[in-house]
């Protein structure tokens, strides 16, 4: 069903026929970590997440999986090798 309350006529998983059945009635507004970020959309002069609608509820416990200005740190962890397994694939090349 498409938003009647805060985002007009744009489609929500939360609307029913009696109103918007999310916590409290109603989306809320985007927090400070959200600066930056693609799914950011203005309606009615105040700015909301297009894909939560409680996104201080994201940031909560560290970053936003859904934040499109955070890029994701990957550790690209060394494998620790054994250096008599090492020796012997190295003779068996040779």
């Amino acid at each position: 069903m498409n938003c009647t309350t805060v985002r007009e006529g744009v489609e929500c998983p939360f609307m029913t026929a009696k109103g918007c059945s999310y916590n409290e009635g109603a989306c809320h507004e985007v927090v400070e970590q959200c600066e930056g970020c693609e799914r950011r959309t203005e309606f009615s002069s105040s700015w909301y997440c297009t894909a939560t609608p409680e996104p201080a509820m994201k940031w909560k416990k560290g970053n936003c999986n859904l934040a499109t200005h955070i890029t994701a740190a990957t550790a690209a962890a060394q494998a620790k090798i054994n250096p008599l397994k090492a020796s012997k694939r190295a003779s068996k090349k040779k």
